[in-house]
């Protein structure tokens, strides 16, 4: 059964803020928000820069403060120019372009040289065994002639990657932040957590059904990081039939981003387990890859 359809997946020309009508921008304030997108594509510029985020929000997941868009998440130039031309146009709605799943189901990769050493290495590896285990995915590593692969690199500044596949993009970044495996970005959900962005998959919190799910406290947050809180509509996102999950691995932890220690994520409804945790990767965070990617049995 194939479906063309999204969970935090930029699939088409998605939206990246709910569209309403047209807005008369300053100039002030479209050069406010160029510089606003500049940070973003710079992200954490060093090791320094991420250590200090994470003094500034010590129960945050490291990749919620690798300085990225919504934390972890990597742009390409070409979505930065739409924005801002979205912007500067007086729409609230900016748009990323067309990303899709990996062809034939299948991830290309490499190891950067010298980024990670063999323990290291063994934890990704872990990662996608774990994800070829539980799905149809599988991962191939590159070939020298290839051009259109994931670059799999250790810089200090945080762990992030791009979303889905694209063709034009040529080499697709992910980074995982060298460290004691188990700790930060090698933690193994959150290993996994980036390779479902290289996937193809957002952030749980961003789905257009969230505010039935939880509440985000706009008077907590850190002025200027907004962003992180996007909500999606649901002709954007579609969920796949899969109920809201909490503790998935891409949920972002109840803290996150508060600029006076309160919750940003309040939860609605009861649930088990813990909002933001990295230990396990969930059902339906498996369930998702297997929809997405039309693997067998995922619709029955």
């Amino acid at each position: 059964m194939v479906r063309n359809v999204t969970i935090f997946v930029v699939f088409g020309l998605v939206g990246l803020v709910v569209a309403s009508p047209a807005t008369v921008r300053s100039r002030q304030d479209i050069e406010n928000f160029r510089q606003f997108l500049e940070g973003i594509k710079r992200g954490n510029e060093n090791a320094e820069q991420f250590q200090a985020e994470k003094q500034k929000f010590p129960f945050a997941n490291d990749e919620e403060l690798s300085g990225k868009f919504q934390g972890d998440i990597v742009l390409d130039n070409e979505d930065y120019e739409l924005m801002l031309q979205e912007y500067a146009a007086g729409r609230n709605a900016f748009t990323t372009r067309y990303i899709g799943p990996w062809p034939a189901n299948t991830v290309v990769y490499e190891f950067a040289d010298g980024e990670f050493d063999d323990e290291q290495k063994a934890a990704i590896l872990d990662a996608i065994r774990d994800i070829e285990a539980h799905t149809c995915v599988k991962f191939r590593y590159r070939v020298p002639s290839e051009r259109v692969f994931v670059s799999l690199t250790g810089e200090t500044n945080g762990c992030y990657a791009s979303v889905g596949h694209m063709q034009s993009r040529g080499v697709h970044t992910m980074n995982l932040g060298r460290n004691t495996v188990g700790v930060g970005c090698f933690r193994h959900a959150t290993i996994v957590h980036e390779f479902m962005h290289i996937l193809g998959f957002r952030h749980m919190h961003t789905t257009h059904n969230r505010d039935q799910y939880v509440k985000i406290n706009e008077e907590n947050i850190v002025p200027g990081r907004e962003h992180n809180f996007i909500l999606y509509s649901d002709s954007e996102v579609d969920n796949l039939g899969i109920e809201y999950d909490y503790v998935s691995c891409l949920h972002y932890g109840p803290n996150v981003f508060s600029d006076n220690g309160a919750p940003t994520i309040e939860a609605l409804k009861q649930h088990e387990g813990n909002m933001g945790q990295r230990i396990y990767v969930t059902d339906s965070d498996w369930l998702r890859i297997n929809r997405f990617y039309n693997c067998p049995g995922a619709w029955d």
